[in-house]
């Protein structure tokens, strides 16, 4: 992996295609729960990065598949990692909801 490879944010739209193609998934948005209201992708939770350790909550099986996405992507790759601390195993950092051109819920 280059250098250039580790700035390359991930493509959200593509990864919100994976997650309805993965039976059984979970879209969780990292974001405070402010910015959850204004908007957020269908059929999301919401997990504020803040409080993340209560994420088994939404999610007590440690292998099933998340997708996890915040505003830019800086928030998710960081719930992506501490998540993957916490034993979570199948953990996908799609990105940030502004490059999303889907359907928003509020």
């Amino acid at each position: 992996m280059g250098f250039f490879d580790f700035l390359k944010q991930p493509d959200v739209n593509q990864g919100v295609a994976n997650y309805y193609n993965t039976p059984g998934a979970v879209l969780i948005d990292v974001r405070t729960p402010q910015e959850y209201s204004e908007g957020h992708i269908p059929e999301s939770k919401n997990v504020p990065l803040q409080t993340l350790d209560k994420v088994r909550s939404v999610v007590e099986n440690k292998d099933t598949e998340l997708f996890v996405y915040c505003y830019s992507g800086t928030r998710s790759r960081q719930a992506a990692t501490v998540l993957g601390q916490m034993g979570y195993t199948k953990v996908h950092n799609i990105g940030g909801i502004s490059s999303y051109r889907g359907k928003v819920e509020r």
